[in-house]
């Protein structure tokens, strides 16, 4: 592609202002020619600041009116799918941010949608680009881990909910709590590490004990606009605790919490595999291994400050878009871990495990 990507934002709110807006403003390619938002000014805002061109509140509007080639969706988790088939069906390239979709029929719309428009279709995937996921991914793909054979992941708050009352705690926009909104970033990072083995069966428990609690020791609260009184929603979980079974044999536990009392907000995963294993804690990573007939524990250093993951994973997509790189993440994965979350939400719900492989 000779021209820069004509690009379209819908959603500006608090994740694109974050994680987005500066890492495509910068980037030499892009040119983002308009900006949608369904709350009245909030696109406005956004276009003025930044010498957009076009704001709009419809982006059905915005896809009719402006010659795109790909739009950038950071709307409430509802409308990913909505937007990103219309979008798909349109002609147009996709990136979109977590969870991919609420529920599997429509990760599978998109998926469907991108297969048949031949467009790239790719969900944000940040902690794949970190300095230490892209090294102990090496480290995996040569050989060192051996057979990598069960692990566990994680995030937990203290106290840390997003936008109380508003849509993340409203279950008809998100799709549920901290599942959907903090385990796509951490099942994602363990299963893709594993090699993408195929989830067979889930089983899960759910709670929600803090609905009523006012606290915050987190600057995650901040995301999302809260809603007080009688209009204020929350019918998700603030706890999710589960185990994954794939069918090569391995097995995931996991543990995600909005609000929980632990000592301090901690995100994880660890491996084990049968000749090493790693502890990935708040970005600090640990191998355990043998040498020269020794218990070894290394420590990767990583030198200088690495950019955003956000960024990195967005000027990933413009790569792939512009046809110098091969997808890191592809729909299937999306559509496979939508499937977790749901028949996680199911087993919660049901008091069993439930098969992903149609087996009893």
């Amino acid at each position: 592609m000779d021209k820069k990507l004509r690009l379209g934002i819908v959603g500006t709110g608090g994740i694109f202002k974050a994680a987005h807006l500066q890492p495509l403003l910068e980037h030499p390619e892009v040119e983002i020619v308009a900006v949608c938002d369904i709350k009245p000014g909030r696109a406005e805002e956004v276009a003025t600041a930044n010498g957009i061109p076009a704001y709009y509140e419809d982006y059905k509007e915005m896809l009719a009116k402006e010659q795109l080639d790909a739009v950038d969706i950071c709307t409430s988790n509802l409308y990913h799918s909505k937007v990103a088939v219309a979008a798909l069906q349109a002609g147009l390239h996709v990136f979109c941010e977590k969870p991919d979709a609420i529920n599997p029929d429509e990760a599978q719309a998109m998926a469907d949608a991108a297969q048949a428009s031949g467009k790239v279709l790719m969900t944000m995937r940040n902690n794949r680009f970190t300095p230490a996921a892209k090294y102990i991914k090496r480290y995996i793909e040569n050989g060192l881990m051996g057979e990598i054979y069960t692990g566990r992941c994680g995030w937990l708050r203290r106290r840390g909910i997003p936008g109380k009352g508003g849509w993340f705690t409203t279950k008809e926009l998100s799709g549920g709590g901290p599942l959907i909104d903090l385990g796509v970033h951490f099942i994602d990072l363990a299963v893709w590490l594993m090699g993408n083995p195929k989830p067979v069966a889930v089983s899960g428990a759910t709670y929600t004990k803090f609905a009523d609690d006012e606290l915050s020791d987190s600057a995650h609260s901040s995301f999302g606009d809260k809603v007080s009184g009688s209009e204020a929603v929350f019918d998700v979980e603030d706890l999710a605790t589960g185990f994954i079974r794939f069918e090569n044999g391995a097995t995931l536990q996991l543990e995600f919490s909005w609000a929980s009392n632990v000592a301090e907000e901690m995100n994880f995963v660890e491996l084990r595999g049968t000749k090493s294993g790693f502890s990935l804690k708040r970005g600090e990573l640990e191998v355990f291994t043998e040498t020269a007939g020794q218990l070894t524990n290394l420590k990767p250093a990583f030198r200088g400050e690495a950019p955003p993951a956000h960024g990195e994973h967005l000027k990933h997509f413009i790569d792939v878009v512009q046809q110098r790189a091969e997808p890191i993440n592809l729909p299937e994965h999306g559509v496979d871990m939508i499937k977790i979350l749901s028949a996680i939400y199911q087993s919660a719900a049901e008091g069993r495990e439930i098969r992903l492989d149609g087996k009893l």
